[in-house]
């Protein structure tokens, strides 16, 4: 717990079924919400029907930026709220977090050269920056990023932004929301949610069939992304001769493709195609690249959302007008979909609506709702703060922001390196450290441990001092121990939740490989 939050007084006659905030939703806002207020020290429940991140926060371009495209919109605000959030998020969590530079290869048939130095020149200096870059132009004959592109494109520019394991950032958000007090359940849908003049009674039910809970709140945060417009009509009931007001949501879908990696250096690109729309190729995962993404509006329930292959064809198509070697549907070996819930505002284009936040207090005729509406991965922990903010204000009580220079789970490295100096060679520095302290681990297996766990890395190791002692190994380099520790320590349930959340080792598993661990974990009755 942190030791400046206040403590927790529960009120005469609470039970362990009574909470200050019940927070519905386990994507990054949920996580994040959940963490603030436990850090504050109200007591809090976190509900979430599925997996933690299962949906859009596991399903981004898992990038920490400031959105440069916004500003062709005027939506300055928003990417200096952004870009602020960089520097501040890289430094709380450097092994799931790290800077990464993105090269923008010029074509003069879209936008100006002048326009786009204007433009960086606003990204550049919006907020402050210490530890990210500045852009500069580059000559694309010469730099390495030119490499794989076509030999028309000979200009371009750089600049900085951030990368992140996009699930991994919701976990640890719950993670320290539980290690502060919060209570987390997963796969617990909240199948009904009675407002009263003085608090919230929610009904629980697990998914394996288990009984379900009731639950009293004085606060209810709706924090259910894309279902949050849903959760409102259908879940959520009025106290007697009122009605809940709800905005709406325009649900954009956004896909992504995993192909072969298509270039050797570490820098990203951002791409400008002939719609106005821009994608990305990212280095991912060592061995791959991943392009997006699409903003396509859909409509009916958000997690029957799926790539087509008109997106598929989209987006090698765009790839393929940089890169010489052309990338084709055929090259994709992997893909996901992610469903963005913006807010409507009336803008006829998808890509253009905003992707800025909006908290809505509902306080009329009974005990406060607070809802939860749009966002983005870069700006969860302001959103967070701003929100618990509000909470405090609706209960009664207001108490002090603290995440602002707080690490995540894993991400003080300072016991292994001592004090910290830059985010990324710190985590270098931290893996060096990791691999004198347990030499028998071979490289690949240290920097992908380090990777997934900071220095929270030895409650996987524990006391091992051989490969051996990490148990059997269930796939290449997933051992048993592992797999123990993300059971107990990581909510993971299924294979699902290993391969594609937990980590990407799916990506780099054989069919079979991935079988191996749906049987082991199927053999302890989690794989449902």
């Amino acid at each position: 717990m942190n030791p400046s939050s206040p403590a927790r007084t529960a009120p005469a006659g609470a039970t362990a079924d009574t909470f200050d905030v019940l927070v519905v939703g386990g994507g990054i806002n949920g996580a994040g919400i959940a963490r603030d207020l436990a850090g504050r020290g109200w007591r809090v429940l976190l509900a979430e029907a599925e997996d933690l991140a299962q949906h859009t926060s596991s399903s981004s371009t898992k990038l920490i930026h400031g959105g440069l495209r916004y500003l062709e919109h005027q939506e300055f605000g928003l990417v200096r709220k952004a870009l602020q959030e960089r520097e501040v998020l890289l430094r709380s969590a450097p092994h799931i977090m790290w800077p990464l530079r993105f090269v923008m290869p010029h074509d003069p048939s879209m936008r100006p050269a002048w326009m786009i130095r204007i433009g960086l020149f606003l990204y550049d200096h919006l907020a402050r920056r210490e530890v990210l870059p500045g852009s500069h132009a580059i000559d694309l004959r010469t730099h390495a990023a030119g490499a794989p592109l076509k030999a028309g494109y000979t200009r371009g520019f750089v600049y900085s932004d951030g990368w992140v394991d996009d699930a991994r950032l919701v976990l640890l958000n719950a993670l320290d929301a539980r290690e502060r007090g919060a209570e987390v359940l997963t796969r617990t849908r909240v199948v009904s949610a009675q407002r009263g003049a003085q608090g919230w009674r929610a009904v629980l039910q697990p998914a394996d069939g288990g009984p379900a809970r009731t639950v009293e709140a004085r606060l209810l945060v709706n924090a259910a992304g894309p279902w949050a417009e849903s959760f409102l009509r259908g879940v959520a009931r009025p106290a007697a001769g009122e009605t809940l007001a709800t905005k709406s949501l325009r649900l954009v879908k956004g896909s992504h493709i995993v192909v072969p990696r298509c270039f050797e250096h570490d820098h990203a690109y951002i791409f400008q195609n002939p719609d106005r729309r821009i994608i990305f190729a990212i280095p991912y995962e060592r061995d791959f690249t991943l392009i997006g993404t699409t903003d396509q509006e859909i409509e009916g329930d958000p997690a029957r959302a799926r790539i087509d292959a008109g997106e598929i064809a989209y987006l090698c198509e765009q790839a393929s007008r940089y890169f010489t070697r052309a990338v084709a549907p055929s090259d994709v070996v992997w893909h996901y979909a992610g469903v963005r819930p913006l807010l409507d505002d009336a803008s006829g284009d998808p890509s253009a609506v905003t992707r800025d936040y909006l908290l809505e207090a509902h306080t009329d005729g009974g005990a406060p709702l607070l809802s939860v509406w749009g966002g983005k991965i870069t700006t969860f922990r302001k959103l967070a703060e701003d929100a618990a903010g509000e909470i405090g204000r609706l209960l009664g009580q207001s108490r002090p922001a603290w995440t602002a220079a707080a690490h995540l789970p894993g991400g003080d490295l300072s016991a292994w390196i001592g004090p910290p100096q830059r985010p990324d060679t710190d985590f270098e520095r931290f893996v060096v450290q990791l691999r004198a302290r347990h030499a028998w681990l071979e490289a690949p297996l240290a920097r992908r441990l380090a990777r997934a766990y900071g220095s929270r890395v030895d409650g996987v190791l524990g006391t091992a001092t051989a490969v051996a002692d990490l148990g059997a190994e269930i796939a290449p380099g997933l051992h048993e121990a592992e797999l123990d520790f993300l059971i107990r320590h990581e909510w993971a349930h299924s294979a699902e939740d290993v391969l594609w959340r937990r980590s990407k080792l799916g990506l780099h598993f054989s069919a079979a490989e991935r079988e191996a661990v749906a049987r082991w974990m199927a053999a302890r009755g989690l794989d449902h």
